[in-house]
């Protein structure tokens, strides 16, 4: 049996052809020698490139070990010992664990469950702002678990109230939704000291390439310095990410089929007594569960070589995340939930509804 594994939220369509077409035609050069773009005036060929298509300096364009390793680089840079970073309570664990690293201050914001989805509330932000003066603030959006996103308004309210601090917005699922980076000069103009980092772990299906991006405000040369690689980067992870930037119509044909079976597995649930499932502009879902159901459904999951993600955090420990896979992948899981749970009429209606998609 093979095991699905929907709990980490890769892409599991992979990426495009053109991305093991650039893996085969790796050479000595990028293999076995230092880049010397620097010869071009140019910090790496992927940085110029990003810089180019986002209408943003070079230098203002950082390279770094997925959004995890600029995440690290911002904390460790501007976070120091007893100093606070304002976070959201319902997400990645990560952040917070970066921020111990450096015996930093963690102050949790909630989303708000609210308009049948989680919310955030700029207002709470500017509060907390005011009361614990953070020199971090902390927005990811699309949030994970919750897959919502911050609005443009609010994010603009949060930015100008919070002008001292460094604004870090995690973009790593960039892309599923709109591809659009209208918001991203205006935001950088706006605001001297945000910090906007994106990867291509997510999206472009290259996890395990371990390649992201940030884009950064004026006001912040120490993190350019800091960031700053003097022997270069990565080069046949450079050429596989532009490989994977001039595919867009596979990544977009990809995205419409996560919507459609996202879809799928709305209406699915909606016709399993006690599930609810919350919008998402990411390539997962948040599913809220009953309690009492929940050995049953990790043991029916687990036998059926099925893997997601039970939550344990503040206010989300009845839910549970599911990575969209493949439509073969989604199929079987909202299949395997119809069985584990569904009973007579109720089950047969969610089964017959998945499998006439």
């Amino acid at each position: 049996m093979n095991e699905i594994m929907l709990d980490r939220n890769e892409n599991q369509y992979g990426p495009a052809p053109e991305c093991y077409e650039a893996l085969r035609k790796a050479n000595l050069e990028q293999l076995s020698l230092y880049s010397r773009e620097f010869l071009r005036g140019r910090k790496s060929e992927l940085s110029y490139t990003l810089a180019q298509r986002m209408g943003i300096p070079e230098e203002r364009l950082l390279l770094s070990y997925g959004s995890e390793g600029m995440l690290k680089q911002v904390v460790h840079c501007y976070l120091h010992k007893n100093e606070v970073i304002l976070l959201p309570r319902q997400s990645w664990w990560y952040y917070k664990k970066v921020a111990s690293e450096v015996f930093g201050k963690e102050v949790e914001y909630s989303l708000i469950e609210q308009n049948g989805r989680f919310e955030y509330d700029a207002k709470q932000i500017c509060d907390l702002y005011d009361k614990h003066y953070p020199q971090l603030v902390l927005i990811a959006s699309p949030n994970n678990p919750t897959g919502s996103s911050i609005s443009q308004k609010d994010l603009a309210a949060v930015i100008n109230h919070c002008a001292s601090a460094i604004i870090v917005l995690d973009e790593a699922y960039y892309g599923f939704t709109s591809e659009s980076n209208d918001h991203l000069r205006e935001l950088l103009d706006t605001h001297q000291r945000l910090v906007i980092m994106r990867t291509f772990s997510k999206y472009y299906a290259l996890a395990g390439l371990r390649i992201g991006y940030t884009c950064v405000g004026e006001g912040l040369d120490q993190l350019v310095a800091f960031s700053a690689r003097y022997l270069g980067f990565n080069q046949l992870s450079e050429k596989i990410a532009l490989a994977a930037l001039n595919a867009p119509e596979y990544y977009r044909t990809i995205a419409e089929k996560m919507r459609i079976d996202k879809e799928m597995f709305h209406n699915g649930f909606a016709l399993l007594p006690g599930f609810t499932v919350f919008p998402s502009e990411a390539n997962f879902i948040l599913v809220r569960y009953p309690v009492p159901l929940k050995k049953t459904l990790e043991e029916g999951l687990k036998q059926r070589g099925i893997v997601v993600k039970f939550l344990n955090d503040p206010g989300l420990e009845d839910c549970m995340r599911i990575t969209i896979g493949t439509r073969e992948q989604d199929t079987s899981v909202m299949n395997a939930f119809n069985e584990i749970v569904g009973q007579g009429a109720m089950g047969s209606q969610a089964h017959e509804l998945v499998n006439n998609r």
